[in-house]
């Protein structure tokens, strides 16, 4: 399969999750919703830092988000790095200073619009790996889920009747 087939689907529903629906169309976030990066732009550190029942936090999502999509801009480089993936140590970076939460929202937002612009372009993929790709994007938008339920704030806006 050719990655060109899917690419118009893959980075019109990543870019909404990343940066945000634009109107009148939206597939995932309602209509208006700035996205990930601007709504995570919204949070201190402080509330980044904020533990959860789980133990986890805004920040270790979002280091998680960005280790996975480091993962997937270095498979389509040519590595195979998911033999040796850690992806427990993203979950251990969970408190973040004010230069931390800054950096780590501008490396998110590099990986993110790298691995966006990747989609676009024509690649032969077997199944596995056109399910992988897919599933980057299905596991973004669990992740901004998640963010949206620990922080109230980062939430968009309300779906419009």
């Amino acid at each position: 399969m050719d990655l060109k087939d899917f690419g118009t689907t893959f980075t019109t529903l990543l870019s909404e999750l990343v940066d945000g629906a634009s109107r009148p169309e939206s597939y995932v976030l309602n209509s208006g919703d700035p996205g990930l990066l601007r709504s995570l732009d919204k949070l201190s550190a402080t509330a980044a830092s904020a533990i959860t029942p789980t133990g986890s936090s805004i920040a270790a999502h979002v280091d998680h988000l960005r280790y996975g999509l480091s993962l997937m801009n270095r498979w389509s480089a040519g590595e195979n790095p998911f033999d040796t993936a850690d992806w427990s140590t993203s979950w251990h970076h969970t408190r973040v200073t004010a230069v931390q939460w800054k950096q780590l929202r501008d490396d998110l937002a590099a990986e993110a619009h790298k691995w966006l612009e990747t989609l676009g372009k024509p690649r032969q993929l077997g199944q596995s790996e056109l399910n992988g790709v897919a599933g980057s994007i299905v596991h973004l938008a669990y992740h901004v889920g998640a963010i949206r339920q620990i922080d109230l704030t980062a939430r968009g806006p309300a779906a419009i009747a």
